[in-house]
């Protein structure tokens, strides 16, 4: 449950020092599981694991899906990767604690209550806050669709409006569908959906390495 304390310890692998949960099974799902090397002469990349000359691997970036305390060698095809990342740590889990306003129905409810939606301090739960209180676990939400509106009269771009979630509520394997739409603060909204959006496809990389 969220009400486990986040403890974090210091530890040192091979690849450089790390802040990891005291608990694995408490990791961010945002986490990448570090890979495995056998230290040699040659250079290898903290990301991906693989050997290459000092050349081909002499950046150092920050990698915090890997928990690193400072930035680790990287090859030149991960260190971009980590370095686009970096916007959605520095940026968009800013915008998720946050949070922001929204109009929330349960399923096939015919009411709707308007909730505060943010990301937890772990980055494992959505919490929503009403009248009443309930928790999404992000590891159990099995797919998000951004619900999109016109933002302008005559047909110009399309904005961030709403978002249906499908999940397994805890404890349950029986899906839930949640639907989120803007309440008054329609532009803090937006921008929480967009960050919700870059964290989605974190998620799924995750999950398929």
């Amino acid at each position: 449950m969220s009400t486990v304390p986040d403890g974090k310890k210091l530890v040192r692998s091979p690849s450089g020092l790390r802040m990891v949960p005291e608990n694995g099974a408490f990791n961010s799902p945002f986490s990448l599981n570090e890979p495995q090397w056998v230290p040699d002469k040659e250079h290898h990349c903290r990301r991906c694991g693989r050997c290459f000359c000092d050349k081909c691997c002499s950046k150092k970036v920050a990698l915090p899906r890997m928990c690193f305390v400072d930035p680790v060698r990287q090859c030149g095809e991960c260190s971009l990767v980590s370095q686009k990342e970096m916007d959605f740590y520095d940026k968009q889990l800013k915008v998720l604690m946050g949070g922001g306003s929204f109009i929330v129905t349960l399923g096939t409810s015919k009411t709707s209550e308007t909730m505060m939606c943010r990301l937890s301090n772990n980055h494992r739960y959505l919490f929503f806050d009403g009248e009443s209180h309930f928790e999404v676990e992000l590891s159990r939400i099995s797919s998000m669709q951004v619900l999109t509106e016109e933002s302008t009269p005559e047909g110009g771009n399309s904005r961030a409006s709403g978002m249906l979630l499908h999940y397994k509520p805890t404890g349950s394997q029986d899906p839930q569908q949640l639907r989120m739409e803007a309440a008054d603060d329609k532009k803090t909204a937006s921008s929480w959906l967009a960050a919700m959006h870059k964290a989605a496809k974190l998620l799924y990389e995750a999950r398929d390495q």
